[in-house]
């Protein structure tokens, strides 16, 4: 695995150290239950990298959302075997960063990580909704013989009795299908996407608690934008309603936390990394707007 680059944005010093930043990126390199195509444990290194060639300014917020400090810890992959004992293991990593104030930016790694910060966040902050922007369900009960699989995530969420808010799905398993109509998951499918802004999202986040968990998986967009992804799926979002969406998620509820996970780098074509690394600058420069008020 490659070595990591110092931290997210080549910060200096006084802008990326622990105790004075308000941000924690916290690298997970795991992959054990990828089922397609693989690559999402050099994801995390990939958008480190790509994020130190991104000018910190933002155009549409008017001020470097850098300057509230982004500390990038070491990577973190979890020892056991079991993969019941692994979340476990991240999840109290999670938490020590949740605890300590921190607003935590998880990079993946496979989507079955995510399970691990959610838990922590509802640990930390109590009730949490989970907003999820992704193209498939992730609603299996196991999946190849695991239910702690990627495919079973969003699963386990619901396991936790969290309310959940998944947006740009288009691909799911008919048992699935039936689970999310039984259980009243109130599913945003890709081809909703061009009507969702304005009042049915509203009503969408009121139905959420004051505070959520974003989590994000990369093949939510379509692959004529993020190609490096296990499962691309066409149909996908596009960049700036999706930047309008997310932008009014962390205006209207607290964001506690969230995850970016997902990507596969393809070697020689950073288009993907740079998109995911944009991304969470973005994600950080819109909690950045409210938390620092």
């Amino acid at each position: 695995m490659p070595s990591l680059p110092t931290n997210f944005g080549l910060l200096p010093d006084d802008l990326s150290t622990y105790a004075t930043a308000r941000v924690a990126v916290l690298p997970v390199p795991f992959e054990r239950t990828v089922s397609y195509g693989k690559g999402t444990s050099a994801g995390p290194a990939a958008i480190l990298r790509a994020s130190q060639a991104m000018e910190l300014y933002d155009e549409e917020l008017r001020f470097e959302p850098a300057e509230m400090g982004i500390a990038t810890l070491p990577p973190f992959l979890p020892e056991a075997f079991d993969l019941g004992d692994a979340l476990s293991e991240l999840e109290e990593e999670c938490r020590r960063h949740l605890a300590a104030g921190k607003f935590l930016l998880t990079l993946g790694g496979e989507h079955s990580l995510s399970l691990a910060p959610i838990r922590a966040a509802h640990a930390v902050h109590g009730e949490i909704g989970v907003v999820q922007f992704d193209a498939h369900a992730d609603l299996r009960a196991e999946f190849e013989g695991t239910p702690y699989s990627h495919a079973a995530v969003m699963r386990r969420v619901h396991d936790e009795r969290l309310a959940s808010l998944p947006i740009g799905i288009r691909s799911l398993s008919k048992e699935e299908a039936e689970f999310a109509h039984e259980a009243g998951v109130p599913i945003v499918w890709a081809h909703e996407l061009d009507e969702l802004e304005g009042q049915r999202f509203e009503r969408l986040l009121a139905t959420l608690p004051e505070h959520v968990y974003l989590t994000f998986d990369i093949d939510y967009f379509d692959p004529s934008l993020v190609p490096a992804t296990g499962t691309p799926e066409p149909g996908g979002g596009a960049w700036h309603p999706t930047l309008r969406l997310l932008a009014r998620l962390f205006e209207a509820k607290t964001v506690v936390a969230m995850d970016l996970v997902e990507l596969a780098p393809i070697g020689g074509q950073p288009a993907s990394d740079f998109v995911a690394a944009k991304l969470a600058y973005k994600c950080l420069g819109y909690w950045a707007r409210h938390a620092m008020r």
